[in-house]
């Protein structure tokens, strides 16, 4: 697995889906359709999605 951290090339927004589609080697379109799915669904996770923009490291690409 690889290291959690924010790229700084293709992500969308923050590069917090893609940070972690990385470490657990799955696609970014599937992390970003459940995570698109869970703001639609419960509201919750777009203030996740925010803490983790702010706690996941930015690479050094």
């Amino acid at each position: 697995m690889a290291e959690l951290v924010r790229p700084r090339t293709g992500r969308v927004l923050g590069g917090v889906c893609l940070a972690i589609a990385n470490r657990f080697e799955m696609s970014p379109i599937v992390v970003r359709v459940v995570m698109v799915g869970s703001v639609v669904f419960f509201g919750l996770s777009i203030w996740l999605y925010l803490l983790l923009w702010l706690l996941i490291p930015l690479g050094k690409d």
